[in-house]
């Protein structure tokens, strides 16, 4: 793992968010995008060399529609960027921890992404990311 690439926070509204980190972070966000196959739309802040991600859930069976419903809005992951994110999960695997999905997916921001089940990581969900290319 390289440097965290950037934290995710879960939100109920990201119009409403945007506003809100709009005005504490006091630049505007640099990239919606949505991501069907995980149930979300995400926002992006670049705040010099750290990203953060908003997360907001377009399906009620969506992780973030469910996590919101668990514990409410606030900081969902965290994801580090990795330079091969196969070997990295191989790597994780042979020490124990236990991956989401045994393979890379297409994630937001043009990366492919792996998550730790939070179980095997203290409680914090952690998220690898490689550029995709």
């Amino acid at each position: 793992m390289r440097k965290i690439e950037h934290i995710g926070i879960a939100v109920k509204s990201i119009e409403e968010s945007n506003v809100l980190f709009e005005k504490l972070f006091g630049r505007a966000h640099y990239k919606i995008e949505e991501v069907d196959s995980e149930g979300v739309n995400t926002s992006f802040f670049q705040i010099g060399p750290n990203k953060i991600e908003l997360l907001e859930a377009t399906k009620e069976d969506s992780p973030i529609a469910k996590f919101i419903e668990k514990k409410g809005e606030g900081i969902h992951h965290i994801a580090y960027d990795v330079e091969d994110i196969r070997a990295e999960m191989k790597r994780l695997k042979e020490e124990g921890f236990t991956l989401l999905n045994e393979e890379p997916k297409r994630g937001a921001d043009n990366k492919l992404v792996c998550f730790l089940h939070p179980k095997t990581t203290n409680g914090v969900l952690i998220e690898l990311c490689q550029d995709a290319g």
